[in-house]
């Protein structure tokens, strides 16, 4: 089979980039069945500072200074040299910095050897490495729903 940014009209499937996307009947395409791959990762470098709320639909790192709260459906790196003060809400947390707020993540949260975190976390896994300080309380469910923590107006409820 010969892949081809194009339809393959032996197979009926959707080519593009050598990859393959969907099956599709008939030999004829709309552009808007095309599925793009996902943009790389947004990132806030070091030397940046926010004031405000950040709202992503992907992943996001951030390395700079954040005053504000963090919305995202994917996963959130708060990197080295990060400085965040406010919630953050999410599918995936990974902290590295320094983070004053409660966390509410649907799935795994990591706090690594470096991070500081002062608040609550909700999350359905919590990986602690050694070194890390954490001053809180968490509450750990299996099956959180990311997308009502992110319509909620209000925080979600600890437990």
């Amino acid at each position: 089979m010969k892949l081809f940014n194009g339809v393959n009209k032996n197979r009926n499937l959707a080519i593009l980039n050598n990859k393959r996307l969907q099956n599709v009947k008939g030999v004829q395409m709309a552009k808007n069945q095309i599925q793009q791959e996902p943009a790389s990762p947004n990132q806030i470098n070091t030397g940046t500072v926010i004031h405000g709320n950040i709202t992503c639909n992907g992943n996001i790192r951030i390395d700079g200074n954040m005053r504000g709260k963090i919305e995202c459906s994917g996963k959130v790196v708060i990197g080295n040299t990060a400085v965040i003060e406010g919630d953050v809400v999410c599918a995936n947390l990974d902290i590295i910095g320094q983070v004053t707020g409660n966390l509410f993540v649907a799935e795994k949260t990591s706090l690594k050897a470096t991070a500081r975190l002062k608040g609550d976390i909700q999350t359905g896994t919590l990986s602690i490495e050694p070194g890390s300080e954490f001053n809180g309380k968490c509450t750990m469910a299996a099956n959180l729903d990311l997308q009502s923590m992110l319509e909620n107006k209000k925080e979600p409820a600890f437990a």
